[in-house]
C-alpha cells in the first residue's frame, strides 16, 4: 500500500470500515422533514411506511394530506395521515400542501411539477428558520418538471442553488460504503471538460469538511480514481491524470491530508484498499454508483455535504410501475431519516 497517502499500518476508524460504523448516538429533540416526492411514484408510498417505525426525533412528511390518505386506502394501510404535531401510534404527522391537479398511479402529470418544487421549498425555508432539523427527500422524476417549463438538473443542484451554497458533494452512503462524486449529472463526454484543478480542489474540500462534521471523522481517509481506463497508462489514454488529479492530490497531501490516488478505477474498489479508508471519490457518475448500488441497493442513501442544512436522500427514483402496489420498500428512506437525525448531532452545518 505504499503509493497510498498514509501508513500503511493505520486504520480507516475505529472499526475499520468505511460505513456508518462510527454513525453518533441519535438524537430525539429535532424535527425531521421528509418530502414526499413525485406522487404519482413511490415516494407517498414509502412515506407511509414511516408509519410502523419509531425514530428518536419527530418526523413530519411534507405533501398532500388527502392524496396520502387516499394512498393508504389503495395499499390497504390502517395509517391515519394527522396534522404535523401528530404523534399516536399508527399515524403519520403531514404538514399539508396541495396539489396542483388530482394525482393518477404511475401517470405523470406536469400541472403537479410546480407542487413537487414547494415540498422542497417548504423545507428549505424551515430548515433554514430551525423549524426543522435537517430534510430528508423521497424522489422526484426530473423529466416531467422540465416538461412543464421548469429547468431541474436534480435535487443537489436546486438545494445547492436556493441555499446559496458555494460547493456541493454527493455521497452515497450503503453497503459499508461511502462514494462520493467529482462530478455529477453530465453526459460523459462533458466530464473531462468538467474536471478542473479547481472544481477538483473544491470537492476534495467539502469532502474532508463534510466527513469530519457530518459522519465525526476526525482525519478521512480518501481513495481517489482516476478518469482514464488504468489510470491513463502514462498518459497513452489521457492525460488527466498527470495534469489534473494529480497536482491536486499532491498540494492537498502537502498540508497533510490523507489521500491516494489516482487509482485505476477497476482495482480501486478492492477489499484491502476500502478496509483502509472511509471514503471513494469517484470522478463521474456511473464510475462509483454502480459499485455501492450493487452492495446496498434498497438500502443506500444519499447525502448533500456543502449544504447549509443537513439533507439526506433514498438512493431509488420514482419507480412509477410499483406506485401503490405494495411492493416498495421503504428501507433507503428509514436509513436516510435514521442518518438525518444522527447528522443533526455530529456538528454545526456547513457554511459557505
Amino acid at each position: 500500500m505504499s503509493n497510498f497517502g498514509w501508513k500503511s499500518g493505520e486504520r480507516a476508524n475505529a472499526g475499520g470500515e468505511v460505513g456508518l460504523a462510527r454513525r453518533p448516538a441519535l438524537s430525539a429533540d429535532r424535527v425531521i422533514v421528509v418530502t414526499s416526492g413525485e406522487p404519482a411514484g413511490i415516494g407517498p408510498d414509502v412515506c407511509l411506511a414511516l408509519a410502523r417505525r419509531r425514530f428518536p426525533a419527530r418526523v413530519v412528511v411534507l405533501g398532500d394530506r388527502g392524496m396520502l390518505q387516499d394512498r393508504a386506502r389503495v395499499l390497504g394501510l390502517d395509517v391515519r395521515v394527522g396534522g404535523p404535531e401528530d404523534s399516536a401510534s399508527g399515524s403519520i404527522a403531514c404538514l399539508h400542501v396541495p396539489m396542483a391537479a388530482p394525482c393518477r398511479l404511475g401517470t405523470l402529470d406536469r400541472r403537479n411539477a410546480p407542487y413537487v418544487l414547494a415540498l422542497l421549498e417548504r423545507a428549505v425555508q424551515g430548515c433554514e428558520s430551525g423549524e426543522f432539523g435537517a430534510l430528508v427527500t423521497a424522489p422526484v422524476q426530473k423529466g416531467v418538471i422540465n416538461d412543464a417549463g421548469i429547468p431541474f438538473i436534480g435535487h443537489t443542484e436546486y438545494l445547492a442553488e436556493r441555499t446559496r451554497a458555494g460547493r456541493v458533494v454527493m455521497l452515497l452512503v450503503g453497503g459499508n460504503l461511502r462514494v462520493a462524486l467529482a462530478t455529477t449529472h453530465l453526459a460523459l463526454k462533458d466530464v473531462p471538460g468538467a474536471l478542473t484543478r479547481e472544481s477538483l480542489e473544491g470537492t476534495l474540500r467539502v469532502l474532508l469538511e463534510g466527513l469530519t462534521l457530518r459522519f465525526g471523522i476526525s482525519e478521512p481517509r480518501i481513495l481517489v480514481a482516476g478518469l482514464n481506463p488504468h489510470g491513463g497508462e502514462g498518459g497513452y489514454f489521457g492525460r488527466e491524470e498527470m495534469e489534473v488529479i494529480g497536482p491536486v492530490l499532491e498540494k492537498l497531501r502537502a498540508e497533510g491530508h490523507l489521500l491516494a490516488g489516482p487509482l485505476p478505477a477497476d482495482t480501486l474498489f478492492v477489499p484491502d484498499r476500502l478496509a483502509a479508508a472511509d471514503c471513494v471519490l469517484a470522478m463521474y457518475h456511473d464510475q462509483g454508483l454502480p459499485v455501492l448500488k450493487y452492495a446496498s441497493f434498497g438500502r443506500g442513501i444519499n447525502v448533500t455535504l456543502g449544504l447549509p442544512i443537513v439533507r439526506t436522500s433514498v438512493d431509488h427514483g420514482t419507480a412509477l410501475d410499483v406506485a401503490g402496489s405494495g411492493r416498495a420498500d421503504p428501507e433507503s428512506l428509514f436509513a436516510a431519516v435514521e442518518a438525518a437525525i444522527a447528522m443533526t448531532r455530529t456538528g454545526a452545518a456547513v457554511r459557505r
